[in-house]
C-alpha cells in the first residue's frame, strides 16, 4: 500500500497500447457474448489495478481516474484502512443477515453516521445495498410516518434506477424509456438552475413551492426528495437560499425533506455532505457511493422519531448492512479523517476551477463550470446561446480514454462533463488529466 491510498502504482498516465488495447478487445467480445447489451460502459476497457488516481487496463495502460467509479473511490481504490477491515472481517464473518443475528460492525456504522450527518438531534439508521434502495427506503419512512402518499421531487434529478426511484428520476433516456408504468403519487417541481432560469434562490424557491401548493397541496405530501446538488442531472448547484426555503416549508407543513447524498456525501463536496454549505438540516439523508470505499453499502439516517415510526420488520433486506461492507465503511470514514479529505477536496475544487477558467476563456462553447468541492462539471452550450450542443460530449469523452484519461457524462441534455476524481489523487496527475481534457475540447470544437 502507499500514500495514494491504494496499491503502490505509478502515479502517471501511460499508454502501451490503443485504448482499448488488444487483451480488453479480447474481454470486449466475451462481454458480448455473455452479459446483457442493456448494460454500458463508459470506457471500453477492463481493468486490472487501480489505486490512487490510476487506473491500470488489462493492457497496461495506465489512465487518469476522473471518475472514482461514479464517486465510489473517493478514498482511492484499495485504500488501506478498507483493506484492512475486509481482510480481517471476512476471515471472521461474512454474512448472518441482521435481521437474523447482530454484529458490532453494523452499530459502529450507524453510530458514525449519527454524529456525522447534519444536526445534533436525536438520530436512528439502517443499512441498505445501493443508492436507490436507500431512497426508496427513506420515502417508505416519510410516508410511514406522515399518513400521506404524495412525494415531490425536481426537475433534472436522479435518484436510481428501482421502480420508485425511477420515477423519481427525470430523465428518460436511458433511465425509464420502455419500463412503465411507474409507480404513481410521484410529482414533480422545477428545481434552482442558475444558469437556465435566472432566479434568485428564493424566488426559484417560491416558483416551486407555488406549484406543490396549487397542484398537490402541502397537506397531501408525504417527503420532497432532492439532491442538494444534482449528479447525473449535470452537477446543478442551487442559488442560495433555495433549499433552507424548501426546507422551511416542508417544515412548516408537515413534510419530510429528504436530501439524497448518495453522490455528494462523504467529503465529496468538501464537506461531509452537501447539505451543509446551505445550512440545511434534512429530516432524513440518503447515502451510498463513497461511504464504503468501494463496498456496497448505502444508509438513510435521520430523525428518530421518523426512522421509528414503521412497523417492526417494516425495514430490513438480506444483505444490506453486511459485516465487510460494514467494516470497509469504518476504514473508509477512518481515511476520511485521517487525511482530511474536506479540506482535500477544497484544494482540488481551486486547481479545477483554474485550470477550466482557462478552457472557459478560450472557448465560447463552455456555458460554465461549477460545482463544489471534488464534484465539478463543464456544461456546452451554442455560443451567445443555452442551447444544448449535440454530441460533443461524447466525442470529447471518447477523445479523453484514448488519450488515457476517464472522464463521465451527464446533464438531462447530455452535454455536461463531470469530475469526480478520488480526493487523494496527486495534484500533478489532476492537472495532467485536466490539460488532456481541455485539449480533447478544443480539438472537437475545431475539427
Amino acid at each position: 500500500m502507499s500514500e495514494h491510498g491504494g496499491p503502490d502504482l505509478p502515479q502517471r498516465r501511460l499508454l502501451v497500447t490503443d485504448v482499448p488495447g488488444p487483451n480488453s478487445i479480447q474481454l470486449n467480445e466475451r462481454r458480448r457474448a455473455a452479459v446483457s447489451s442493456a448494460l454500458g460502459a463508459a470506457v471500453p476497457v477492463f481493468v486490472d489495478r487501480a489505486g490512487g488516481g490510476v487506473v491500470i487496463d488489462v493492457d497496461g495502460n495506465s489512465l487518469i481516474d476522473l471518475g472514482s467509479g461514479i464517486a465510489v473511490t473517493s478514498v482511492g481504490n484499495s485504500a488501506p484502512h478498507v483493506v484492512a477491515g475486509i481482510r480481517d472481517q471476512s476471515e471472521r464473518l461474512i454474512h448472518t443477515c441482521f435481521m437474523v443475528a447482530g454484529y458490532e460492525a453494523y452499530l459502529e456504522v450507524c453510530e458514525q453516521l449519527n454524529d456525522l450527518t447534519p444536526g445534533d438531534h436525536d438520530k436512528r439508521t439502517a443499512l441498505f445495498n445501493s443508492g436507490a434502495e436507500a431512497v426508496e427506503n427513506a420515502v417508505k419512512v416519510a410516508r410511514s410516518a406522515t399518513g400521506r402518499a404524495a412525494v415531490v421531487a425536481v426537475e433534472h434529478a436522479y435518484h436510481g434506477r428501482t421502480s420508485l426511484a425511477m420515477a423519481l428520476t427525470a430523465k428518460n433516456r436511458p433511465y425509464k424509456h420502455s419500463f412503465g408504468p411507474l409507480p404513481g403519487d410521484i410529482h414533480r417541481v422545477p428545481n434552482s438552475y442558475p444558469l437556465r432560469d435566472g432566479l434568485t434562490g428564493a424566488e426559484a424557491a417560491a416558483r416551486s413551492i407555488r406549484r406543490m401548493e396549487a397542484e398537490i397541496g402541502g397537506e397531501n405530501i408525504a417527503a420532497i426528495v432532492i439532491e442538494p446538488i444534482q449528479g447525473e442531472g449535470g452537477f446543478i448547484v442551487p442559488a442560495s437560499g433555495f433549499l433552507p426555503e424548501l426546507s422551511r416549508w416542508a417544515r412548516d407543513n408537515g413534510i419530510v425533506f429528504i436530501a439524497d447524498e448518495v453522490q455528494t456525501g462523504f467529503c465529496r463536496t468538501g464537506e461531509w455532505f452537501a447539505s451543509e454549505h446551505d445550512g440545511v438540516v434534512p429530516d432524513l439523508v440518503a447515502m451510498a457511493k463513497g461511504l464504503a470505499g468501494g463496498m456496497p453499502l448505502s444508509a438513510v439516517t435521520g430523525r428518530a422519531d421518523l426512522m421509528n415510526a414503521a412497523h417492526l420488520g417494516g425495514l430490513g433486506g438480506t444483505y444490506g448492512g453486511n459485516p465487510v461492507a460494514c467494516a470497509a465503511a469504518l476504514g473508509a470514514i477512518a481515511t476520511m479523517k485521517e487525511l482530511d479529505l474536506n479540506a482535500r477536496a477544497r484544494h482540488l475544487e481551486n486547481l479545477m476551477r483554474s485550470r477550466l477558467g482557462v478552457l472557459a476563456d478560450e472557448c465560447d462553447i463552455v456555458a460554465e463550470v461549477r460545482g463544489r468541492g471534488a464534484m465539478i462539471a463543464i456544461e456546452f452550450a451554442e455560443p451567445g446561446t443555452l442551447e444544448p450542443v449535440e454530441g460533443l460530449v461524447p466525442r470529447v469523452a471518447k477523445r479523453c480514454a484514448q488519450a488515457g484519461v476517464i472522464v463521465l457524462t451527464a446533464g438531462t441534455y447530455g452535454n455536461v462533463i463531470r469530475l469526480l476524481p478520488p480526493l487523494v489523487i496527486d495534484d500533478e496527475l489532476l492537472i495532467e488529466g485536466l490539460d488532456v481534457l481541455s485539449e480533447s475540447v478544443k480539438e472537437e470544437v475545431g475539427r
